[in-house]
């Protein structure tokens, strides 16, 4: 068991037991989208989505949602506080994707909970968008059901503002996928999607804008939108990915601002001459 693993467990098991827990649930309203405006009214007011009643989001991986300090937390916490000093400067990079090699590597919850700690933050406004069409994830970690997103916005021409999700939690607003696709590549890759990032980075200058995406091996979509934003996280899980894979394409990203990589779910120390990536 990873360490992170045991900290979310030991933080889990004080608040209260499983059964406790299930005892507890009350049936969950489903959380509205915003409400239709203008198509000339875009994305327009995210301040009108910030005062919500928080969701209640009890998902045991996305420590940053609760109010309780762990080792999980801190390590947000830190990473959130690396990405403001590398995306500070004159010119503010405020569009960030972030991908992994292959999937189960928790690049969605790493992608949720930087964003979760960023929205905490009293300086930072902080819209998640979920742009992996082909398995979407971010609706299922905070238990909403949306019924438009992403999709219909570069299929059926949606106002963005249309499918925004308010949430409460902090200054979070996300962009959920809508609904899966065996095949997004051509919506993903098309100009209607290169207006959408442009028209998020220019209207929201001063807020981070963070991108939940497919893993890069073997689908392009994630090289795809690196090139459409400012910079790219790779996260890492350790023993998930082949080494070659890996290597092949961390390359790759190294050509779209690669701030950095994050390894997750370390539950070995490496020892000189005993590495696991040699």
């Amino acid at each position: 068991m990873s360490r992170i693993e045991e900290a979310l467990k030991k933080a889990a098991s004080k608040r209260e037991s499983p059964i406790e827990r299930l005892a507890n649930i009350a049936p969950k309203d489903k959380v509205p989208v915003a409400r239709p405006k203008p198509i000339n009214a875009v994305v327009g007011h995210i301040s009108a989505l910030l005062d919500v009643v928080p969701l209640k989001i009890d998902h045991l991986l996305l420590a940053t949602a609760r109010d309780e300090k762990n080792a999980v937390v801190e390590e947000f916490n830190k990473l959130r506080s690396t990405l403001i000093a590398l995306t500070r400067g004159e010119k503010f990079l405020n569009t960030l994707l972030v991908t992994s090699t292959v999937s189960e590597e928790g690049k969605s919850m790493t992608a949720l909970n930087l964003a979760i700690s960023l929205a905490k933050e009293q300086d930072h406004t902080v819209l998640l968008v979920d742009t992996d069409l082909r398995r979407p994830s971010v609706h299922r970690y905070l238990d909403i059901a949306p019924e438009v997103g992403l999709v219909n916005c570069l299929r059926d021409s949606l106002p963005i503002d249309q499918a925004l999700v308010k949430t409460g939690v902090g200054k979070l607003v996300v962009l959920p996928a809508g609904e899966a696709l065996k095949d997004p590549l051509d919506l993903l890759s098309s100009n209607r999607m290169k207006t959408i990032v442009r028209e998020l980075k220019d209207r929201y200058p001063d807020r981070y804008i963070i991108f939940d995406t497919p893993p890069a091996y073997p689908f392009a979509d994630a090289g795809v939108l690196a090139a459409m934003v400012d910079s790219t996280l790779y996260v890492v899980r350790e023993g998930r990915a082949k080494k070659d894979e890996l290597l092949k394409t961390i390359e790759e990203f190294k050509n779209h601002n690669l701030l950095g990589v994050i390894y997750n779910d370390a539950h070995t120390f490496i020892k000189k001459n005993n590495y696991y990536y040699e």
